[in-house]
């Protein structure tokens, strides 16, 4: 094999030449051919702030320093092109001046382009293909530097230039922010790790660039999602990589047998909640397990981080728009589709398209409350159609269910109104523990009304004798740990109740009791977290009617 090579764009923005170099496989002290087309590319890549064009210059670098170091022989050949050149490249005239350059200097292609190189072969050039990957074991040491401030219980790391780094550490709904370190990251140190990001991202089978404009690139560096940030977008240089901390199944959450009966029907499921609180993870389980009943599965992310099972298949925005991604996931005819997340006008009417088609659909929304959640989707759908497209809330809070609202429509006189002419078409919101309506949604005027429910429940009422209705009316629990949950039982006889739990004269937190007169808390959750740190304390939980 001659020692005389050519390189393409493409091999420098991949970094294999230096592989290829490294392993001998050029041969020794090889010539390389640079073409200053591939200067002017890397160069106006790195101009326009993209990572990329920023790991094309370093791989540059380094081919300079292996010439110095009298490892190579480096040509920088052919005459610069224009901008405008630069930006028409994608019409393969760029590339064909670089296959010209291959000819005059009787000299091997190395291309990770499979069209470049077809193109090479059939002019009857000898073309070195180097676009395979390596396995994700060689590819991701446990060295990786971003890797070095990670430990059991960080959430996500966050750097930034000149200031100390910094973890989140905890749980979901139960983190705080920590300082790592008081040596503030320097620019070098910065650059060094962004760069061994795009370069591991790059060459791993396991990990891919999801989004890269011009000063911020997302990259899925298996399990870590990183952002990486730098001017014009951000003031400085930033990095964050965040990884999910626990991956959990559908039975790890306060589910009784009715709440899983229902999500087995329910075919319009808004999961909700604030940052952090643990959504994506809960919805991840959900995936999982609707294919363990034999669903079809997919999900529909603007960066695909879900951790769900290798059978889930994970889409993304197709040629940069979701909706293009829609119109193909309707013709794969999955059973569930997983959206995380509902956030635009656009979103949500991709959300309700897919539900009128008759897919179940799990949508992910950031909310502060779970009616917020719906009113999310007020004013962009019509009213008559909202309980069709959601039948089914849940809001998610310090890593476990906290609420569960369930839609429905009817048409009676909303409540607080007299008049019995005044009945129209009323959304009704109940939660779904004890079945009280919670809100009413309807439309007064040209306005939609969301109208909380503040009516009061009398014993008679609930058919509850007005003994237990007393505050200072003592409850046992009964107190079983198992599975990752701690799970309180109280008489049947105040089932649905809403209480507040003691350990000793001291109040832990308030609930409400299930139609089975029990409350299941995962171990995960603060307020399980501190049941069983009193129980190990030896006090005495009980409680009584909030």
């Amino acid at each position: 094999m001659p020692d005389r090579f050519v390189c393409d764009t493409s091999i420098i923005l991949n970094g294999q030449i230096l592989t290829l170099i490294e392993d001998g496989e050029l041969g020794e002290k090889p010539e390389i051919f640079i073409s200053n087309i591939v200067v002017a590319e890397v160069e106006y890549r790195t101009n326009v702030h993209k990572e990329i064009g920023f790991f094309g210059l370093r791989v540059l670098k380094e081919l300079r320093t292996l010439h110095d170091k009298g490892e190579i022989i480096l040509h920088i050949v052919g005459k610069r092109p224009s901008r405008e050149e630069i930006k028409m490249a994608p019409g393969g005239e760029l590339d064909a001046l670089i296959r010209e350059y291959a000819k005059e200097n009787n000299a091997i292609l190395i291309t990770a382009d499979r069209i470049q190189g077809d193109v090479g072969e059939f002019e009857g050039l000898e073309v070195l293909f180097a676009w395979e990957k390596k396995s994700k074991e060689e590819l991701l040491p446990i060295s990786l530097k971003i890797l070095e401030y990670f430990d059991e219980e960080t959430m996500s790391v966050h750097l930034k230039q000149n200031i100390p780094p910094y973890a989140k550490k905890g749980s979901p709904g139960s983190w705080r922010l920590q300082k790592i370190s008081d040596a503030p990251i320097s620019n070098k140190l910065i650059e060094d790790i962004a760069m061994e990001i795009a370069e591991v991202t790059r060459e791993d089978q396991h990990s891919f660039i999801e989004i890269e404009k011009e000063g911020a690139v997302v990259a899925q560096m298996r399990e870590f999602r990183i952002v990486i940030t730098r001017p014009p977008f951000s003031k400085d240089v930033e990095i964050t990589a965040v990884r999910p901390l626990v991956s959990l199944q559908l039975s790890d959450y306060s589910i009784d047998s009715r709440l899983q009966k229902r999500l087995h029907k329910a075919e319009g499921i808004l999961v909700s909640g604030p940052p952090g609180a643990g959504k994506s993870t809960f919805s991840a389980a959900l995936a999982n397990y609707y294919l363990k009943q034999e669903k079809v599965v997919k999900t529909l992310e603007s960066v695909r981080d879900l951790q769900v099972e290798p059978e889930i298949t994970q889409y993304t925005k197709l040629e940069g728009n979701l909706e293009n991604s829609a119109d193909i996931l309707l013709l794969v005819r999955p059973d569930f589709t997983i959206f995380d997340e509902v956030r635009t006008t656009k979103d949500f009417q991709i959300y309700s398209d897919f539900r009128l088609s008759g897919v179940g659909m799990v949508g992910v929304v950031h909310s502060s409350s779970a009616i917020d959640a719906v009113q999310r989707f007020i004013g962009r759908i019509e009213l008559g159609m909202l309980p069709s497209i959601i039948d089914t809330i849940i809001f998610i809070e310090g890593g476990d269910i906290s609420t569960v609202f369930v839609l429905k429509m009817t048409v009676k006189v909303p409540y607080g109104f007299r008049d019995k002419d005044l009945a129209r078409p009323v959304v009704e919101v109940r939660n779904f523990k004890n079945d009280r309506l919670e809100f009413e949604i309807y439309n007064f005027g040209n306005d939609v009304v969301v109208n909380p429910i503040k009516e009061k429940y009398t014993s008679r009422e609930r058919g509850i004798p007005s003994s237990r209705m007393k505050k200072d009316k003592r409850i046992d629990l009964d107190i079983d740990v198992k599975k990752q949950k701690i799970i309180l039982r109280a008489n049947p006889e105040y089932a649905s109740q809403n209480i507040e739990i003691y350990a000793n004269n001291q109040q832990i937190f308030t609930g409400s009791l299930s139609r089975n007169s029990d409350i299941s808390l995962s171990l995960s959750n603060k307020e399980g977290k501190k049941i069983f740190k009193e129980l190990n304390n030896g006090k005495e939980i009980y409680a009584k009617i909030k």
